[in-house]
């Protein structure tokens, strides 16, 4: 399996449960296609370089994982109809 990482940034005006369960519904899509998550890391509210979707602020999570192509199509398939993230980017980690 291929390792990855997924960084995504959710909106900040959403409630910290709100916040708690969206994480865990993305991170469910990832382990149900077939992902191993090794390590997720939430590096909290920051500014945004440039304005998107009215935001100037958002809550950045980085998710580094193991998994097939088919993991992460959904994922990025979800988050494109999501409106409570903002941005996300996968990016594949070259092999060592």
């Amino acid at each position: 399996m291929t390792k990855y990482e997924i960084m995504y940034i959710i909106r900040p005006d959403m409630e910290e449960d709100a916040q708690t369960a969206l994480m865990e519904r993305f991170h469910k899509i990832l382990t149900d296609n077939g992902a191993e998550i090794e390590k997720v890391d939430e590096k909290g509210k920051k500014r945004l370089a440039y304005e998107i979707k009215d935001y100037r602020d958002g809550y950045y999570v980085v998710v580094k994982f193991s998994s097939d192509d088919a993991a992460i199509n959904e994922f990025d398939r979800l988050a494109k109809f999501s409106d409570d993230i903002v941005r996300h980017m996968t990016i594949r980690e070259e092999d060592q």
